[in-house]
């Protein structure tokens, strides 16, 4: 890649580069970087228009708003969804021990805590500190 841009940086070097080659292996690259340039100016459109389009969404979008009497602020206010409604609902504890008079409780999801995982361990059931 370093190669292409030094020779389209300096027409000596291409031409010298050209020299190397035949009439038609020339061709062929100059049928190559036709083709390579009018894909980039294809894609060059379609990000143009693309722009275009979503500039003029935009203008829209500000218009409603302008006509609602409503500002910027007091849209992103209002459909920002609230912190408490992407949460889940919590889940009551299933499990409780105490040690040293440290109350820990565990739902029985994911993970088993290290102190339980101890009590266990230990020859105790999970049933023994089930909460009833």
């Amino acid at each position: 890649m370093s190669l292409l841009l030094e020779l389209a940086g300096n027409k000596a070097k291409a031409r010298a580069a050209a020299k190397e080659l035949n009439v038609a292996q020339l061709e062929n690259l100059i049928a190559g970087f036709t083709n390579a340039l009018e894909k980039v100016r294809e894609e060059e459109e379609a990000r143009n228009a693309e722009q275009a389009l979503k500039s003029a969404r935009a203008e829209k979008i500000a218009t409603l708003i302008a006509e609602s009497g409503l500002t910027m602020e007091e849209v992103a206010q209002l459909t920002t969804p609230k912190a408490g409604a992407t949460k889940g609902k919590t889940v009551e504890p299933k499990y409780r021990l105490e040690l040293d008079g440290v109350t820990h409780e565990w739902t029985g999801r994911g993970r088993t805590p290290k102190v339980f995982q101890q009590h266990f361990d230990a020859g105790n059931s999970r049933e023994s500190v089930e909460i009833k």
